[in-house]
């Protein structure tokens, strides 16, 4: 495997990728700002500067590469695998009530082939992420991982793009199927936030939508929790996020973060679905309590094995996230690329929510507020 990188203000020329195009890649993984991606020109000039390549990407809440964390701008890192293996499926998601759909077309799509991973890339917003990973998963065989991640819009949740060689669209969903044996895949996700506050009982849900907690409307109770930021919603949502337990209080290892909110009904749209009958609680954060999930993410790539020869590492880490650590934002992608190595090239994106097994070898979930690392590796 050969890796190269570039960053840019805005989408590159054929001069500017110049870099890129030495390394002869078969896949370039386009993280940039909405603003860019909206252009009605934005798949043409990035087929002519990465002519040939097979474009993988979506708009972010902020661009992730080996100098760190950006905003505004265009991130793209071009692959070129010694054993190219791969097949780039789309499909269109017509609203959130397609999501599962849209996850079992891609999958259908997928199943002709000798797929053992999935990169999936969807909207950031109208969408429901768990039910998209419900249909994908449903019709992949079931030791395909499955990661990946929602778009973003830089906080504004108004609209995302994503990016294939076929479309640049915000309503495209994008899965990239791996196919050959040596290319491989290692997994990290880990949070960092603290809940606080009691636990209220989800006493009536549907998908995504959480309508009462303990017999009130959730968002009567949400915003008396958030007091003077609850006139901030659905925004200052991803600075209190909730932890989401079973219906005998475990801890599930997931976080939900509010997307929007229902004045008239008076309820909350969560990033993924809810357990119901569970409970959910509130949960805050520190910076440095998140540096250190950063680390313990990295830390489970480490401790299922990394090579020593060049790996991509996909870091996916929430928007919610970003806003915490604010002029420290750096300090978690340092110290998930202390952990790896020098081996590892470090990319990604702040997104809406981030797709991970919970650990390694389990079953794919959504994720909100987390880091999660697709470690990606070729043997010889």
């Amino acid at each position: 495997m050969k890796l190269a990188q570039g960053g840019w203000p805005s989408l590159p020329s054929a001069q500017d990728a110049a870099e890129l195009m030495a390394i002869r890649p078969q896949l370039a993984w386009v993280f940039a700002d909405a603003a860019h991606l909206a252009q009605a020109d934005a798949l043409p000039r990035l087929q002519a500067a990465l002519p040939g390549v097979t474009l993988v990407g979506c708009s972010t809440a902020g661009e992730i590469s080996r100098e760190g964390v950006s905003n505004g701008g265009v991130v793209i890192t071009a692959v070129h695998f010694e054993h190219p293996g791969f097949r780039v499926v789309t499909t269109e998601l017509n609203g959130m009530a397609d999501s599962a759909a849209a996850g079992q077309r891609l999958g259908e799509a997928l199943a002709g082939s000798p797929v053992h991973a999935v990169l999936v890339l969807g909207q950031g917003v109208d969408i429901n992420g768990s039910a998209l990973i419900e249909g994908l998963e449903g019709n992949l065989p079931g030791h395909v991982a499955v990661s990946g991640g929602l778009a973003g819009d830089g906080g504004a949740f108004r609209q995302t793009w994503t990016v294939s060689s076929q479309a640049v669209s915000p309503r495209q969903i994008v899965a990239l199927g791996l196919t050959d044996p040596h290319i491989e895949l290692r997994h990290g996700t880990f949070h960092g936030w603290q809940p606080f506050g009691v636990m209220r009982r989800v006493t009536r849900a549907q998908g995504n939508v959480l309508y009462e907690l303990d017999g009130e409307p959730a968002l009567d109770v949400y915003k008396r929790y958030l007091g003077e930021y609850a006139r901030d919603l659905p925004g200052s949502g991803l600075l209190f996020p909730f932890e989401m337990l079973g219906e005998d209080c475990t801890d599930l290892g997931l976080i939900r973060t509010i997307l929007g909110v229902d004045e008239t009904q008076g309820s909350l749209i969560l990033a993924g679905d809810i357990v119901a009958n569970g409970y959910l609680r509130l949960m805050h954060a520190t910076r440095s309590s998140l540096v250190d999930g950063a680390e313990v993410a990295a830390e489970q790539v480490v401790a299922h094995g990394v090579s020593n020869q060049p790996g991509l590492s996909l870091l996916i880490s929430c928007v919610g996230r970003k806003l915490v650590l604010g002029s420290q934002v750096d300090e978690e992608v340092e110290a998930v690329a202390d952990v790896l190595g020098r081996q590892a090239w470090v990319a990604g994106f702040y997104s809406y929510g981030e797709i991970s097994p919970i650990l390694s070898g389990q079953d794919c979930r959504l994720h909100n507020q987390t880091m999660t690392i697709t470690h990606i590796t070729e043997r010889a």
